[in-house]
């Protein structure tokens, strides 16, 4: 009986559900679609920055997969002092890109492996400064940085959407974005049946219908899935032992001292959408996930881990909080390192498929911060400006990408993007007027200030001197009282 009891409670939270091998299985592989594409950019620009072959670039991809597979069955599944267990999937973060093609210039893909594995350990180190700010993340700030991550990410559904490729020359054809017009509507279709089971499963549907739609009309190939090694374990050092710079060392971690922002306002993102309460404790465990995560990567030749914000949206939109559902998908990722033959599988879905889900990921992403945006109080108070200001300041390097090339390497290495430029706004506006109280106005700003009601100056004007209202009726000075005409009536 105790031992029902414990499960039961195991089981109360919605990210403990388990839903079975079946739907773990499908829903797990939704996660991979999802991701894939932005799984495998950094390890391509990289391994193009660096001069490597295309057998080189191809091990860097596998080794990515593979160790983001790893760090996201550590995330969800979890060991002591380890792991969110929230449904988060991990993978290579893009917020080092820029840094890491400057090392390669003059170290390679040494230097930049050593560079990730020492500044990984110095924010394993302190992460439990990060894991006690969390009073410092109110729904005003945490809405702020779902809302900016949703609306970042759209970018990169019209890249997809577009073709995903700049350079070929069927980029941003009206067949490649008439071909994610479709997929969204089958997302859309999918969603309006009456089958929770389908609706949950449509981003997935909605992929491989649209991918075989694709193949029917010749804009996928599938030729080169069998070319390859059907079976590839993951070399450790395969480019050479890491070297460790101290200049690379520096610029890595500011790096990842983005990634630990970026990832604790994941991690408190993810907890939002799935309801369930993202205390210090478990910031912590997901913040040592990460960076422990990111100092194993590079042994297997891959770089700095951090949670993919599409993946929050996915969970929005399918509402499948189950952790175990991503483990899942870890496995996946975990096989597409060890089978490349998967890889090149999932490879074969077009971009333009991948943008049309995107563009319901993304903005389901959005919605839900704007949703948690209403629920903050906004009366008498500096909260208006601060939301304002935030996503503004986040949408700058959106809006324009070369915005800080100007500025030193530090400022646009933390400012390029826009979640984290949104976060750190969010934050230091928030304890500037929300937690620093001294030399707040009364009435602060004329946003703040404005009013929620109005009345129109002709209903003033007929009332007389003594009219007074009482109880939801109006009187006048000798207490009769007053006939009031409904709406309806005029």
């Amino acid at each position: 009986m105790a031992h029902a009891d414990e499960e039961i409670a195991a089981n109360a939270c919605p990210e403990d559900e388990k839903l079975g091998i079946g739907a773990n299985l499908a829903y797990g592989l939704q996660h991979v679609l999802t991701m894939y594409g932005g799984i495998v950019a950094v390890p391509l620009i990289l391994g193009q920055a660096a001069g490597l072959d295309t057998g080189g670039i191809g091990l860097l991809v596998t080794a990515s997969l593979f160790a983001g597979g790893l760090a996201t069955i550590l995330q969800t599944i979890g060991v002591p002092f380890f792991g969110s267990r929230l449904p988060l999937v991990q993978g290579v973060s893009f917020s080092g890109v820029a840094t890491m093609i400057a090392i390669s210039g003059n170290g390679g893909i040494p230097a930049i492996l050593g560079a990730v594995i020492a500044a990984s350990v110095i924010g394993l180190l302190i992460t439990p400064v990060f894991s006690k700010i969390t009073r410092f993340f109110p729904p005003l700030v945490t809405g702020i940085v779902i809302t900016t991550i949703g609306l970042t990410l759209m970018p990169v559904a019209a890249f997809w959407a577009m073709g995903g490729n700049s350079s070929a020359p069927d980029f941003g054809s009206t067949a490649n974005i008439q071909l994610a017009a479709v997929t969204l509507t089958i997302v859309l279709l999918l969603s309006k049946l009456g089958s929770a089971s389908i609706s949950r499963l449509s981003i997935l549907l909605a992929l491989i219908i649209g991918t075989g739609i694709a193949y029917v009309l010749g804009m996928t190939d599938f030729s080169q899935v069998a070319n390859g090694p059907f079976f590839a374990a993951p070399a450790l050092f395969h480019f050479g032992y890491p070297t460790f710079e101290i200049a690379a060392i520096i610029s890595m971690f500011i790096v990842i001292m983005v990634t630990l922002v970026e990832t604790s306002a994941d991690i408190l993102a993810v907890g939002e959408i799935v309801g369930t309460k993202v205390d210090a404790r478990r910031l912590g465990d997901g913040l040592r996930a990460d960076m422990l995560s990111s100092i194993v990567a590079p042994f297997f030749g891959s770089f700095t881990q951090s949670a993919f914000a599409q993946n929050v949206g996915l969970v929005a939109v399918t509402g499948v909080k189950s952790r175990y559902v991503v483990a899942t998908g870890g496995l996946f990722l975990v096989a597409l390192g060890l089978l490349p033959v998967m890889g090149r599988v999932v490879a074969a879905v077009p971009s333009a498929v991948l943008g049309g889900a995107g563009i319901v990921l993304f903005g389901t992403v959005a919605a839900s911060g704007i949703r948690t945006l209403s629920k903050v109080d906004y009366n008498n108070n500096m909260n208006l400006v601060i939301v304002a200001t935030s996503i503004g300041f986040g949408m700058i390097p959106i809006a324009s990408p070369g915005f800080y090339e100007q500025f030193p390497a530090w400022v646009a290495t933390i400012f390029h993007s826009g979640i984290s430029s949104a976060a750190l706004m969010a934050i230091a506006l928030n304890l500037l007027f929300n937690h620093l109280r001294a030399g707040n106005s009364d009435q602060p700003s004329v946003f703040a200030a404005a009013a929620e009601r109005t009345i129109r100056y002709q209903d003033i004007a007929r009332l007389h001197d003594g009219d007074y209202f009482l109880n939801g009726k109006l009187y006048d000075a000798k207490g009769l009282e007053i006939p009031m005409i409904p709406e309806a009536a005029h």
